[in-house]
């Protein structure tokens, strides 16, 4: 799949799972139970182990869901990353060289800012999108829509305290996606089942959230995906 194809599916779905466990057979466990539940998309962050097997693993086994590295903090790891199959990269701040890395392997960059100048720079340097981090703590949603209405021209994803609770307010603040870093899917809970946070943040949100993006983007239905 070319840049272009990976960045409209992470657009219209709007959704990016960040997956932090303590384990390889962990992230795989949470990979399938977001699968499950109608998302295309997970992040493997760097902090599990052996992430980048787990990455390979699920880009030859699962052809249809979008894979990508997360806290991704140098050239050579984001290779790393590119040689399992990766198909987007991020981290919580901006590198250039990874940004420059990523264009030129056809992979899209979601580099970490929190200023306008950083979210600017970003942007300026290739970055597909551009995650505002840490977003909660910073302002939350009133923050991310005083840059996109500023900067309506850069694809925003918010990220960093983004919850089932506050998830709708960000994308009606023009957030093009929300990236759930914080629900660390667990392994399972004692009974077997999936024991991870994404399959209550499915009971929770509401199904459809119809919104108007700022006036740069066209006015479409966001779905959360919540079928199960």
């Amino acid at each position: 799949m070319k840049r272009k194809e990976i960045a409209a599916v992470i657009e219209n779905v709007g959704i990016v799972p960040a997956i932090r466990v303590l384990t390889a057979d962990d992230a795989h466990f949470a990979a399938e139970a977001v699968a499950s539940g109608g998302i295309p998309i997970v992040e493997i962050t760097m902090t599990v182990p052996g992430a980048m097997d787990v990455i390979a693993h699920l880009v030859k086994h699962h052809p249809k869901m979008l894979v990508g590295a997360g806290t991704v903090l140098d050239v050579e790891t984001a290779r790393q990353c590119a040689d399992a199959g990766a198909h987007f990269l991020t981290a919580p701040g901006f590198d250039c060289d990874i940004v420059t890395f990523a264009a030129e392997h056809d992979i899209v960059s979601m580099p970490g800012a929190l200023t306008p100048t950083e979210v600017v720079t970003a942007w300026r340097a290739g970055a597909d999108f551009v995650k505002v981090f840490p977003a909660l703590q910073v302002g939350g949603d009133g923050y991310v829509r005083a840059l996109s209405r500023s900067l309506p021209q850069i694809s925003l994803i918010a990220s960093g305290g983004v919850n089932q609770q506050n998830a709708e307010a960000f994308i009606l603040a023009g957030a093009t996606a929300i990236g759930f870093t914080n629900w660390r899917c667990a392994s399972r809970s004692s009974s077997g089942r999936p024991g991870c946070a994404f399959r209550r943040a499915k009971k929770s949100l509401p199904a459809q959230a119809t919104f108007l993006p700022s006036s740069a983007r066209s006015r479409k239905t966001f779905s959360f995906c919540l079928a199960g």
